[in-house]
């Protein structure tokens, strides 16, 4: 079990964003929705893609060199990108740090060992783990093995997912968490499958089911004006969380461009002229509807 492998795109240590204390996020790549806003473009896919780092390079051809394709200096060039195979040989021939994997394989016991670096951080915080991504359930079995492993250590565990499994297929593993954080990103079975990809009609489903096993859930909703933002979308939430969350929870993430970069460095076009971030003023409007319906507004931010 300690040698089987995932595709991971980072470790990110000492957040206090995802859950209680002092918390390592892992990662996972790959992911079954196409958000327009999503802030991690390279995780929607689980193969590696090289991001390019155009203020990086000095056109010194180290990366044509080694590249089984003789790839040119600029990745975005037109038909350039289309020709890469991921296989990493530029990144490690480039002095100048232009270009960067975006997923790397990880064994369980390769994790773990990262973790118990920070045993002293963890228990002395009440802080764990968090899964997150892309969407760390389309890798099952390595997040069933990664998550008895630290199970077993009696790490604090959460998971950051978006809903869309298998519930049958996941439920062992979930049972072993202490929290799970379920994204809601529109209540409109037609808006939710225009703004990511697929319909909510699975989400809503594990969501429903995993209420009446008393789990403990906080519902995230990415508030993103012209998307979701509107208050008869937060107050349908709201009321939908109440009825199947036996003590319902949920916070509002604004919307942010932070992720930008990462769209040109991947050679991706980026829609946020589409996209605004709620004022602070909508926000405490926004929670005052939720609350309004009886559900806790909390916030991890």
């Amino acid at each position: 079990m300690m040698n089987i492998k995932g595709r991971i795109l980072q470790l990110q240590h000492y957040s206090v964003n995802d859950g209680d204390g002092i918390r390592t996020i892992v990662f996972f790549a790959g992911c079954p929705l196409h958000c327009r806003w999503c802030a991690n473009p390279e995780g929607l896919q689980a193969r590696n893609r090289i991001m390019y780092i155009a203020s990086r390079c000095i056109g010194c051809g180290r990366c044509t060199a080694v590249c089984p394709l003789q790839i040119g200096c600029d990745l975005n060039a037109p038909g350039e990108r289309d020709k890469c195979i991921g296989c990493g040989a530029c990144v490690k021939a480039c002095l100048e740090h232009a270009r960067k994997n975006t997923v790397t394989d990880w064994t369980v016991q390769q994790v773990l060992d990262w973790l118990e670096k920070n045993l002293l951080f963890f228990r002395e915080s009440g802080g764990g783990v968090t899964y997150s991504g892309g969407e760390c359930t389309q890798q099952p079995e390595f997040l069933a093995a990664l998550v008895r492993a630290v199970y077993d250590m009696g790490l604090n565990q959460a998971i950051e997912t978006s809903g869309y499994f298998p519930l049958e297929k996941l439920q062992p593993t979930l049972d072993l968490l202490d929290l799970l954080f379920i994204d809601i990103k529109h209540m409109d079975r037609d808006k939710h499958r225009q703004f990511t990809g697929v319909d909510n009609g699975l989400i809503l489903q594990n969501i429903a089911a995993l209420g009446e096993q008393g789990k403990n859930i906080i519902i995230r909703v990415p508030a993103i004006m012209g998307v979701n933002g509107d208050e008869e979308n937060i107050r349908n939430t709201a009321r939908f969380v109440r009825q199947h969350l036996p003590n319902p929870k949920m916070e509002l993430l604004p919307y942010h461009s932070y992720g930008a970069d990462k769209y040109t460095q991947l050679g991706l076009p980026y829609e946020e002229d589409a996209l605004r971030r709620p004022t602070e003023e909508e926000l405490a409007r926004l929670r005052q509807v939720i609350e309004a319906e009886g559900v806790e507004t909390v916030s991890f931010r």
